[in-house]
């Protein structure tokens, strides 16, 4: 075996061996992405690699403000004054002798010799990650940064007992999770502030690999005080006429909704929808004081389901089932898979299968 090879499946190893304990709590598996090591440079190398560390950090400088297309946000991000932001960029512009970004008044967009800039940059940045995270598999330590995106209804009820298990076993991972619905976690893949996204829906972007991890379902609720609690059962035709409570456009839960209508040629706005919210956490609180239906995750109202504060009421010939699946891009998928496939999986209602990539 290759050392590359032993170095992917030592990712796989440790990655599985991480996670082992949480397949009670899972049920599905968790694959994490762009673990970057930490380096050090020897004191009596310092003035040969000086010039090139330097360069370094201006790239990580022009990266983040390319990608948030703000000086502001990337002082931010990097924890650095805006005006050692706006210092690196010049000199990253004098050294090419060109401008890299167009300034608007208060708005910034790259220029060509910027969009050229970027893309090397995203590819040097990342070459640095997997160099650092494979020379410190070798002395298994493991350290550095995880970034993760998800959509709301796996954030909120799929992830936290994961991650918080995940953060004791490995302190030196300083994990970092962005939350919004399933456009926004696949437009943060697109914009490199994330490389792993974990999504729900239906609706697929082409430049994007999709990895199907764990079933859901959507049910239809009501609060038990409300007098629709009284149905244990409706037709297609009731669901109609009843007020509803959705998710906002944008959100997976309203893809799947939308979809799972469409096979009996019913459209969203045949539907007495009350009102569309961000949350599922919200349209639970709406429910609880309004004569409405919602439909959402059933990972969601498992604890009121319990409590007897929420109802589930079947509806005649409606289903809506999803899978919640990891999103990354294109071009970000292959050897780590290759290692994972020569390796025993624990299988069973969802695939048990714990992954770091390495890229």
């Amino acid at each position: 075996m290759s050392s590359k090879s032993k170095v992917s499946v030592a990712a796989a190893s440790f990655s599985i061996y991480a996670f082992n304990s949480l397949t009670e709590v899972m049920g599905g598996f968790l694959q994490v992405s762009d673990v970057e090591s930490r380096s050090y440079v020897p004191f009596n190398e310092f003035d040969k690699v000086e010039s090139n560390i330097c360069m370094d950090f201006r790239l990580k400088v022009f990266h983040s403000v390319a990608t948030n297309l703000s000086f502001t946000k990337a002082s931010k991000e990097l924890f650095i004054s805006q005006p050692a932001i706006s210092k690196h960029i010049h000199e990253l512009e004098v050294q090419y002798k060109t401008p890299l970004f167009d300034r608007v008044g208060s708005r910034i967009g790259l220029t060509h010799a910027g969009e050229l800039l970027l893309s090397h940059t995203k590819q040097l940045l990342a070459a640095y990650r997997q160099m650092d995270f494979e020379m410190n598999l070798l002395t298994d330590n493991f350290a550095g940064e995880l970034r993760l995106g998800a959509s709301t209804t796996i954030s909120q009820y799929v992830l936290p007992p994961v991650l918080a298990s995940f953060i004791k076993k490995f302190p030196e991972i300083k994990v970092s999770l962005l939350n919004g619905n399933s456009r926004d976690i696949e437009q943060a893949l697109r914009e490199g502030k994330i490389t792993l996204g974990l999504v729900e829906g239906t609706a697929h972007q082409s430049t994007l690999h999709y990895t199907p991890f764990m079933k859901d379902e959507l049910v239809v609720v009501a609060h038990t005080g409300c007098s629709l609690a009284a149905y244990d059962e409706i037709s297609l035709e009731q669901l109609r006429t009843m007020p509803l409570v959705l998710r906002e456009n944008g959100s997976g839960t309203l893809d799947v909704v939308e979809a799972a209508l469409a096979e009996h040629q019913i459209k969203l706005s045949q539907l007495n929808v009350l009102l569309q919210m961000g949350s599922t956490e919200s349209i639970k609180l709406f429910l609880e004081n309004s004569e409405a239906l919602g439909i959402v995750s059933i990972r969601a109202v498992t604890r009121e389901l319990m409590s007897g504060r929420l109802k589930v009421i079947e509806v005649d010939g409606f289903h809506a089932e999803r899978m919640f699946t990891f999103a990354e891009p294109q071009d970000r998928t292959g050897e780590w898979k290759r290692a994972l496939s020569d390796m025993p999986a624990k299988t069973g209602d969802n695939l048990v299968l714990y992954s770091i990539k390495t890229y």
